[in-house]
């Protein structure tokens, strides 16, 4: 999986003693971006060689950047392909999600993401009869999960679920801390994060929202400051992952129904929600929309919670808040 999106600051803040003098910090690469996990644990014990195994098993389900994974061996039609835990929790939260954004989010996008640049395969020549070629078999309706196989309806339909599954490994991890008794910890992994529990202090984990500003390669500053206990956020933006042609930016958000990248000015949605599987999904779904659908369809599920930035008439920044993220959120200094 090559999903490199810092688009949270993961701010590593000092602790005091618990029952072991330090937390146990581990961090590495994975997914095509890098992973940090802090957590507390009296038997001082180190589970990194776990993880890494777990996050390679994720990646040889879900990754379309392995060739022999089971999404990529679905992806090209081989017989009697059959699905795991993995893919099957990714499959059913596209479906809902799919579901309940109308379309937004949907990861039937694949070979669109691929003809603009974005994946694996190589780059075609953009045109309007390019795009309604394959717009033709693109629509989660056109696929289902039968058991433990998939069905398409077309053959050329292919699944991406780049856009939400780094935010599921992040809930994998943290299933598997939760099943080794660990109760205060936090994940992180490419910038999607869930935090359990408090710091040793008795507060709770702090992230940092970037600012959405053109940046490929570093990270930017901080824009929010937001306080996390027993909650996940993931951030999609347009600022990470971006071509420019013939002097056009075009952002790695596909519209489903357009065939063509997002142009909205919404430039960056943080999604919070008990899960983070459910928080990353939802961020691009609600960056596709645009901030005004955004706004409605937030407003009819009170078990999301937002912070959308976007860029007013003038171009200056400006920022959108649902009323749960008052007592957890602030602008940064």
């Amino acid at each position: 999986m090559n999903k490199i999106k810092p688009t949270l600051i993961f701010l590593l803040l000092s602790c005091i003693a618990y029952s072991q003098k330090e937390p146990v910090k581990i961090e590495g690469e994975a997914q095509g971006t890098t992973y940090h996990i802090i957590y507390f644990d009296k038997a001082n014990r180190d589970f990194k060689p776990e993880i890494v195994q777990i996050l390679k098993d994720f990646d040889l389900s879900v990754s379309t950047y392995i060739q022999n994974s089971i999404i990529s061996r679905i992806n090209s039609n081989q017989k009697n392909v059959e699905v795991d835990k993995y893919f099957i929790a990714c499959f059913k939260k596209a479906k809902e999600v799919w579901k309940n954004t109308n379309g937004a989010f949907d990861p039937t996008v694949y070979p669109l993401v691929n003809a603009w640049g974005f994946g694996p395969g190589k780059k075609q020549k953009i045109e309007p009869k390019k795009i309604d070629s394959i717009l033709k078999f693109v629509g989660f309706d056109l696929i289902k999960l039968k058991g433990k196989h998939i069905v398409k309806k077309d053959s050329r339909v292919q699944l991406d679920f780049n856009a939400f599954a780094q935010g599921y490994s992040v809930d994998v991890v943290s299933e598997f801390l939760n099943s080794k008794g660990i109760t205060a910890y936090i994940v992180e992994i490419g910038g999607e994060v869930y935090a359990k529990g408090k710091k040793l202090d008795g507060s709770n984990w702090t992230v940092g929202i970037e600012k959405p500003i053109d940046n490929k390669e570093t990270t930017n500053d901080l824009k929010a400051l937001v306080s996390l206990e027993n909650l996940a956020i993931a951030t999609s933006g347009n600022y990470r992952r971006f071509i420019i042609e013939n002097g056009v930016k075009y952002a790695h958000h596909i519209d489903p129904k357009t065939g063509y990248p997002t142009k909205n000015n919404l430039l960056s949605a943080s999604i919070f929600a008990k899960e983070c599987i459910s928080s990353d999904a939802n961020a691009t779904g609600v960056l596709v929309m645009g901030l005004e659908k955004a706004k409605l369809f937030l407003a009819s599920h009170p078990e999301l919670q937002a912070y959308l930035i976007y860029s007013d008439e003038k171009g200056n920044y400006q920022e959108y808040e649902t009323n749960g993220l008052k007592s957890i959120l602030k602008e940064a200094e």
